[in-house]
């Protein structure tokens, strides 16, 4: 595995900050359920060549890939920026790339390289069925079903859409106003403003699938949402443990900064330790992806310490600041929720640890 980050990395990293220094202020972060699609920065992100950056030049991206997304996702998640890149980018837009034609490229993912349509994905949590089910149809399928708690669904124009079938999971890309489609929005705890996404015998035709049955595309996709959501949450730790401790230097208690106390260093320096996991474990699982090695179980233990670390760190923070660690309106509170949601979102910690073990299991 190679340590080092590639120019690109850095630049794609450094962009994306500015970016962000310069839009989302964190003075400027919205208040508790004020619901959460930045349109402006999507756009901006847009202009600037951040959405297309990380994506094959075949497809007209920029010719990176997942690693450089995951720099991207980073510097999102610092931010805690209310913009869709993971489930657009990183899942949609990578899914249409590498197995999309012609004509779902032209259709999709052009607009939504520029910024002018926005694809979601409807995944289950891992060990969780396809909330969807699809059947022949003449030369096309129907599809029955619903999945919840579709990440920006409230916004998007298309969804990818998985479904069991009878020779396995087939992957299924459907516009918002189709016929027998519905959204119902959803407010969740991060403000991304999801949905219930509900469709009832939905008729699409045989090029709305990208691939075939059964070979293996929904966990793909599952691998690299996995791997972008602990980018995202790396970022959100990173940034939280870093404003608790400039909060620890200085608060002060009894004419003394609240960093001073032993009680207080043993909490940020667990919280350290949790989140050099996560970004060990995150990078690790994003190489062996990048470079098609076997990732299962990489990406389970990166999405476990995300998860385990990410519940300990979040209340290490709300805890160290004291009663404004609690004000829904503190800048603080936005990265909280953000680790609580990244906590569970495609399986906690639980789940991995499962899935870890049906791995070890297969291998004796």
């Amino acid at each position: 595995m190679d340590f080092s980050f590639s120019e690109a990395q850095r630049e794609l990293a450094a962009l994306t900050r500015r970016i962000l220094t310069d839009q989302v202020p964190p003075e400027s972060l919205p208040g508790h359920g004020t619901g959460g699609f930045d349109r402006a920065l999507w756009t901006e992100l847009g202009k600037a060549g951040v959405i297309d950056a990380a994506l094959p030049s075949a497809a007209g991206g920029g010719g990176f890939g997942l690693l450089e997304q995951c720099s991207i996702l980073v510097e999102l998640g610092r931010a805690a920026a209310p913009v869709p890149y993971l489930p657009a980018v990183t899942m949609a837009g990578s899914a249409l790339a590498e197995f999309g034609d012609g004509e779902l490229l032209e259709r999709w993912l052009v607009p939504t390289l520029r910024g002018d349509r926005l694809l979601t994905a409807a995944l289950p949590d891992l060990g969780t069925p396809c909330g969807f089910t699809a059947e022949r149809a003449g030369s096309g399928w129907r599809v029955s079903g619903g999945q919840t708690a579709v990440p920006f669904a409230a916004f998007a124009d298309g969804f990818l859409l998985p479904a069991g079938t009878a020779d396995g999971e087939v992957l299924l890309l459907v516009e918002r106003d189709r016929p027998g489609l519905s959204v119902l929005e959803q407010r969740v705890v991060d403000r991304g403003d999801a949905g219930l996404v509900e469709a009832s015998d939905l008729d699409l035709p045989a090029g709305a699938a990208l691939g075939e049955p059964g070979a293996g595309l929904v966990e793909w996709l599952r691998l690299r949402g996995t791997v972008g959501l602990v980018a995202a949450q790396f970022g959100v730790l990173e940034r939280a443990l870093e404003l608790t401790a400039q909060y620890a230097r200085e608060r002060t208690q009894f004419d003394q900064v609240i960093g001073g106390f032993q009680a207080v260093r043993q909490r940020l320096a667990d919280a350290y330790l949790d989140v050099q996991a996560v970004r060990l474990t995150l990078w690790q699982a994003a190489w062996c992806l990048a470079e098609g090695e076997s990732a299962d179980s990489t990406v389970a233990t990166a999405k476990f310490w995300a998860a385990e670390a990410g519940h300990r760190v979040a209340h290490t923070a709300v805890h160290i600041h004291g009663g404004v660690g609690i004000d829904v309106d503190y800048p603080l509170h936005q990265y909280f929720v953000a680790a609580k949601r990244n906590e569970f979102a495609l399986g906690g910690a639980t789940a991995q640890l499962r899935a870890l073990g049906d791995l070890l299991a297969e291998e004796t």
